[in-house]
């Protein structure tokens, strides 16, 4: 075991653990045990590895134009703090070997090496305090080990003087959060352009395979399955239109602004070049917001994107409620879903909806994380939003769903989804809606009496009209092609004709 020491007391912690008493006391505070996020601790290292190189950066810059004594004068003075428990006759290194050393740590963190010494749960309080400190402590402990120093040696790198350096936990946290809001969103972007690619395929294949529509669950005018997977083709298009721009949306970071966007006690050079070095480090379009303190203090951008994430989330909903019906033997099963397993542990043979119903429960939890979003993004108070953790681990929660929900509906729905149109034409042939194709021709009142020959007896069209004898049956079976029903509206030579 070891001792760790904070300004409200000490601690036992394993002496072999990267964590260290700040991330305990969260863990004993904040009793949830929702995982916090991979992708964000990830991010965490990348944001801290682009503000080691800024300070070496820096650091090499006032080197360059005051001289290396007053650089030593500088940094000495800064990890003033750190050296007082330095035991006689130990040396601590000296400042560029320590950011060395955090930077190779950073590396790891950033793989998600470690992970399992992040020990904040995803449902916190403190504006994203505890989870900063604890990577801070796997970050300085990762370091001492490459050093050849022990965990806990914090006279050699200290978590806050050193980790920490020029840094503030509400400009660190809200950044990583939207670098891995920006990695998501890549993932999320592929997966929907997977899906909508099948789609616009399935719309050229089926484009006159006739099935009857369908308003407020009756049976409507003809139309194709061509003609449905185009609305859900077109609806995926838009959605990977507003998930394109969400970028735009969260570029601005904060990163620089220290507690509430001022700058105070970070350098001025590092507040400039912070976000340029994250830029490059991640191939994100990253960019310093204009006003740090708006940047720091507002979480609209958050609702903003997360409502484009909510949108997907309904069309998604849309698509697979349709299908699912359309498959069901409640309606005939004019589609065939793929058996993805086994319907039931009672019933043989039975094999239910799963992915479908998969992505409907997904999108409603994005539904419920849009509401915490919006409603804890205005419980923002002043310069800062104390609610970040819970609001950054919703929004990556319905990324991820999202994205799942997509590569579920491309792997095991599209991949074997069949029309059966002999079905869907017989049902259509025999829907007394069907007469509605014929009133240019007839007339609404003629078309009535067709409409209503077939529903008393339970006919086709066909039958109905050589019953009636309204319409030759060449001229009938014209009118009835694909391409006539299809085709939008009519002219009067057509009618004429």
């Amino acid at each position: 075991m070891r001792k760790e020491i904070d300004f409200i007391g000490e601690m036992e912690l394993p002496a072999d653990a990267l964590y260290g008493i700040h991330a305990a006391r969260a863990r004993e505070n904040f009793p949830d045990t929702t995982p916090f996020h991979r992708e964000w601790y990830q991010a965490v290292g990348l944001v801290k590895k682009a503000c080691y190189q800024t300070a070496e950066a820096y650091h090499t810059a006032v080197g360059e134009k005051f001289g290396a004594g007053k650089m030593k004068e500088m940094q000495d003075r800064q990890g003033e703090g750190a050296t007082r428990g330095l035991a006689a006759g130990t040396t601590r290194p000296d400042h560029a070997t320590r950011l060395t050393h955090l930077i190779h740590a950073t590396s790891e963190v950033a793989e998600g090496d470690h992970v399992e010494d992040f020990i904040v749960p995803a449902v916190s309080g403190g504006a994203g305090t505890s989870i900063n400190m604890n990577i801070n402590e796997i970050i300085t402990n990762v370091a001492l080990l490459k050093l050849g120093a022990k965990p806990g040696s914090y006279h050699l790198i200290d978590p806050i003087e050193d980790a920490n350096i020029y840094q503030s936990t509400n400009d660190v946290i809200p950044t990583s959060l939207k670098v891995a809001a920006m990695f998501l969103l890549q993932d999320l972007e592929k997966a929907i352009n997977a899906v909508r690619f099948d789609m616009e395929q399935m719309e050229i294949t089926h484009q006159n395979d006739l099935r009857p529509g369908y308003t407020q669950m009756q049976e409507a005018v003809p139309t194709s399955f061509g003609k449905l997977f185009s609305t859900y083709s077109e609806a995926l298009s838009r959605d990977w239109w507003r998930v394109s721009k969400c970028f735009e949306r969260i570029k601005e970071v904060n990163l620089g602004g220290s507690a509430i966007g001022t700058g105070m006690a970070v350098p001025r050079y590092f507040i400039m070049e912070a976000a340029g070095h994250l830029q490059q480090l991640t191939g994100l379009p990253v960019t310093r917001s204009e006003n740090l303190s708006d940047a720091t203090s507002n979480l609209d951008s958050f609702v903003e994107i997360h409502a484009t994430l909510k949108a997907h989330a309904v069309n998604l909903e849309k698509m697979v409620s349709d299908i699912r019906l359309l498959a069901s033997d409640l309606t005939g099963g004019s589609l065939s879903i793929p058996q993805c397993q086994v319907g039931s542990s009672i019933m043989p043979g039975k094999v239910n909806p799963v992915i479908p119903e998969f992505v409907i429960s997904a999108a409603h939890k994005v539904y419920a994380n849009d509401q915490l979003i919006s409603s804890l993004s205005a419980q923002g108070c002043l310069e800062l939003n104390a609610y970040l953790p819970v609001i950054g681990h919703a929004l990556l929660e319905s990324l991820k769903l999202l994205t799942a929900c997509d590569r579920a509906l491309k792997n095991h729905l599209f991949n074997a989804l069949a029309v059966r149109a002999g079905i869907s034409l017989e049902r259509l042939l025999s829907s007394p809606s069907i007469t509605t194709a014929l009133i240019p021709a007839i007339g609404y009142h003629k078309a009535a009496e067709l409409a209503a020959m077939m529903k008393s007896n339970g006919i086709s069209i066909f039958e109905a009209n050589t019953a009636l004898h309204t319409l030759s049956e060449e001229k009938l079976r014209n009118l009835l092609k694909a391409e006539n029903l299809l085709k939008l509206g009519y002219t009067l030579s057509e009618v004429a004709g």
